[in-house]
């Protein structure tokens, strides 16, 4: 019986399943967009948006602990400098997560999971990037 066990194993032991999600996590907030499975994807949304609170709150100890977690000193500082910023005035719901095709090799249903304050900062790139051509 799995009763009170909450969370998907993966088909991975304790650590190596945490290294995974925190290895997905990292790649979220470096890229702000990343494509894995939508159970992975469904997995990854709570811890992504509670490093987010952290960013936001901005203290020391919030900062330490999102190192902890991390583990990538320049995620972290993204994190709390460009990030966190941006979802001041939003009291959660930072991601979405957007299915988007079958896996080819196993048919795996995969999912889009970004930052939903994301389109602005690319809108800005694109205009930049026009300007700078012309």
């Amino acid at each position: 019986m799995r009763h009170a066990c909450a969370g998907r194993q993966f088909g991975r032991n304790t650590g190596h399943r945490k290294a995974l999600l925190r290895m997905l996590v990292t790649a979220l907030l470096k890229n702000e967009k990343i494509e894995t499975t939508v159970a992975k994807a469904k997995e990854i949304r709570p811890l992504a948006e509670k490093m987010i609170t952290l960013g936001k709150r901005g203290d020391l100890h919030a900062r330490r602990q999102a190192l902890s977690f991390i583990q990538d000193e320049i995620v972290v500082r993204g994190l709390f400098v460009d990030i966190a910023p941006r979802f001041a005035a939003r009291n959660g719901g930072y991601t979405r997560i957007v299915p988007t095709r079958q896996r080819m090799g196993d048919a795996a249903p995969m999912a889009v999971i970004e930052l939903v304050e994301r389109q602005k900062k690319e809108a800005a790139a694109s205009k930049t990037e026009a300007k700078q051509k012309s």
